[in-house]
């Protein structure tokens, strides 16, 4: 499969559906825009991945790092930092193979699903090294909140993805990484 990075326009809707995952799940937890800053975590497309961050088995992988080499922390400040590593070329298959599915709703979707798990992480609500049936049972909670989230929100061709990934269990991989 070719690894083609999102277009500048791709990365447009990708930072649309940030903003829109962001406000649904600042909603749902209750997070303000100053807590926000508590989740360290980024987001990035093909193009900024490492080597070992790209997988063609997902549409994300978060690899979890003891910091962010961008963030100073103090010595009794938690380190974890995620990085959801978005797979554009997973993503643009799935676009490819059902053309009723539009690049928005999807990547709202995943970036939804994916910051759920980051807050879930953070909140200490899941762990992340946990066993494959926990991540199984964590992977059905995280669906039905994302489900739950979505449902309701009005986005062309959101009906559509819901309804293609009713029931997928599998959205990314888990990777924990140091440094």
């Amino acid at each position: 499969m070719e690894l083609v990075p999102f277009r500048d326009e791709e990365i447009a809707i990708l930072r649309h559906s940030i903003e829109i995952a962001e406000d649904l799940i600042s909603n749902y937890y209750r997070i303000s825009t100053s807590e926000w800053k508590r989740y360290r975590y980024d987001i990035q497309s093909l193009k900024d991945l490492r080597e070992e961050e790209i997988t063609d088995a997902a549409f994300a992988q978060i690899h979890r790092y003891s910091t962010s080499p961008q963030q100073r922390l103090r010595g009794s400040e938690h380190g974890d930092f995620f990085k959801i590593c978005l797979q554009d070329h997973v993503i643009r298959r799935a676009i490819q193979r059902d053309p009723h599915i539009l690049l928005l709703p999807l990547t709202t979707y995943i970036i939804t699903h994916e910051l759920i798990h980051v807050v879930r992480f953070a909140k200490f609500l899941q762990r992340f090294d946990t066993t494959n049936a926990e991540q199984e049972a964590e992977e059905k909670r995280v669906h039905a909140i994302t489900f739950t989230l979505l449902d309701n929100y009005q986005i062309r061709g959101m009906s559509d993805v819901l309804k293609a990934f009713r029931d997928c269990r599998t959205m990314e991989t888990f990777l924990g990484s140091q440094g």
